[in-house]
């Protein structure tokens, strides 16, 4: 019998973070009444990563751990969530940025007829703690504006990594992604978009990571990666 939830969290190298996010998605869920399983998506990760996902797999209920050897978090993302089974599917970060405990706020949603349901640090009741320093703030806000000219008119944060997705928008979508890298959360919504998927974008408590792996010159890498998304869109260059 599949699972109702499925949880994959891409993984880099994150031998370091893991742990904890591992025991805080253990603790919110070891006395759900629904059934879920665990998968961390390994994308060639030169730590002990898989050593640690190992371990806390005797610890862990339904914890297990995959290999993606195309590199980027999208290939990693995709990989995780087409192998997954799980009614609902979510991925989320490693670093724990948004703890699982903001996915009870979405069954709501998808009880109510949504088929994806996103989390935003940007829509009102979200919390940043502590807020986002001003030089990631800026380019941040002024990538959105550009992604909601081109692409996602309302949605506010593309690219909070806690997104969940019920079983059949997931295998509609993920199979159609060409981008690897940190612009696949806004080819993954403009897809849904494009299928007339229920999108509903609600407020999350994230806390902000001060080792970010984000760099200045992915801002502008998403960006380009936009311009790509618009143009094969138009010119029908998903199987759709």
């Amino acid at each position: 019998m599949n699972p109702y939830l499925s949880i994959i969290i891409p993984a880099y190298n994150e031998a370091k973070r893991l742990p904890l996010t591992l025991i805080d998605i253990n603790k919110h869920l070891q006395n759900v009444d629904f059934s879920y399983e665990i998968i961390v998506v390994d994308n060639n990760s030169t730590d002990a990563t898989p050593e640690i996902v190992e371990r806390f797999s005797h610890l862990i209920e339904n914890l297990k751990i995959i290999k993606c050897n195309a590199p980027g978090k999208g290939a990693a993302v995709k990989r995780g969530m087409l192998e997954a089974k799980g009614e609902i599917r979510l991925f989320t970060d490693a670093d724990n940025s948004t703890s699982i405990d903001q996915f009870f706020k979405m069954e709501h949603y998808f009880k109510s007829g949504y088929d994806v349901v996103i989390g935003s640090r940007d829509v009102e009741g979200a919390k940043l703690v502590p807020p986002q320093p001003f030089y990631r703030r800026v380019p941040g806000n002024i990538g959105n504006l550009i992604i909601q000219t081109l692409l996602l008119s309302g949605i506010w944060d593309t690219q909070c990594g806690f997104k969940a997705f019920t079983a059949e928008a997931t295998e509609k979508i993920f199979p159609l992604l060409k981008i690897s890298r940190w612009g696949f959360d806004v080819e993954v919504l403009s897809l849904a978009k494009k299928f007339g998927y229920k999108i509903k974008e609600i407020p999350v408590v994230w806390v902000n990571n001060p080792f970010s792996k984000v760099r200045a010159s992915d801002y502008l890498q998403v960006l380009l990666e936009v311009i790509k998304i618009r143009y094969w869109l138009t010119m029908k260059k998903y199987k759709i």
